[in-house]
């Protein structure tokens, strides 16, 4: 798999295999992607994954995370369109809206801080932010086109940036990006606010009829997701080492 326009995408570079690694696969899985990915000196990582939807990791440990690699857990769920519902506690005062793709200059710059801010640890900020600018332009090509949109859920006093998603709709698929909630509003029902009205949006406005969304394992918004009416389709798992120093 590859992401030309974005070469520090992880989950944009990688390889993916039938089956979970397995005793050798590591050195072995490791050469392939360095033939493959030798024309790109700008793909510093490293990242595998198989093509299993049971959580069967395999060789992972052993082969991979015993050698500085992370484990990628990830839940796959989905939604049939209305199948979202609000949650009893969603924030009803903010306002949210599909950006523009090709103005709300602003709101987009603000986006971008967002997901920085968000970033796991150990990503370096500069770099992290270089990443997000060109997977955003990368969606933003998909919006001008009218296969979804950016949405933003703002503070209504200020106008200030609260939580941001995407949806790329592609064949009535919708596919969520990069939920994010701005550290000094989470836990206020900002989320599952901006989750539903923006799914709403894409199914009456893209023809978006089935969601797709995915969680850490381990993350809260796992939880999140099932309240609103996901339901857990798959375990996917990876292994992911990001770029030496």
């Amino acid at each position: 798999m590859r992401s030309p326009t974005n070469p520090a995408h992880y989950w944009g570079n990688f390889l993916i295999f039938d089956e979970p690694p397995g005793p050798g696969d590591g050195e072995r899985w490791e050469a392939l992607f360095e033939r493959e990915f030798r024309d790109e000196p700008r793909v510093r990582h490293r990242a595998f994954t198989w093509d299993r939807i049971d959580g069967v990791a395999g060789g992972a440990g052993e082969e991979f995370v015993a050698r500085g690699y992370e484990l990628d857990d990830s839940i796959g769920l989905i939604a049939e369109r209305g199948a979202l519902q609000p949650h009893p506690r969603a924030n009803r005062d903010v306002v949210v809206r599909a950006l523009d793709p090709e103005a709300d200059v602003e709101l987009w710059a603000a986006v971008i801080e967002l997901q920085v801010e968000g970033r796991d640890e150990g990503h370096d900020e500069a770099d992290y932010r270089a990443f997000t600018r060109a997977r955003l332009r990368d969606r933003q090509a998909h919006f001008r086109a009218g296969r979804g949109a950016w949405y933003v859920a703002l503070d209504p006093a200020t106008g200030d940036l609260a939580a941001s998603c995407g949806i790329v709709v592609t064949r009535g698929r919708g596919r969520f990006q990069v939920v994010e909630t701005a550290p000094g509003h989470r836990r206020k029902g900002i989320a599952s606010r901006l989750l539903v009205d923006a799914a709403d949006h894409a199914a009456g406005t893209f023809g978006a009829d089935r969601f797709v969304i995915v969680a850490d394992v381990n993350y809260h918004a796992l939880g999140l997701y099932e309240s609103l009416g996901f339901a857990r389709a798959e375990h996917v798992i990876g292994v992911v080492r990001r770029p030496q120093k």
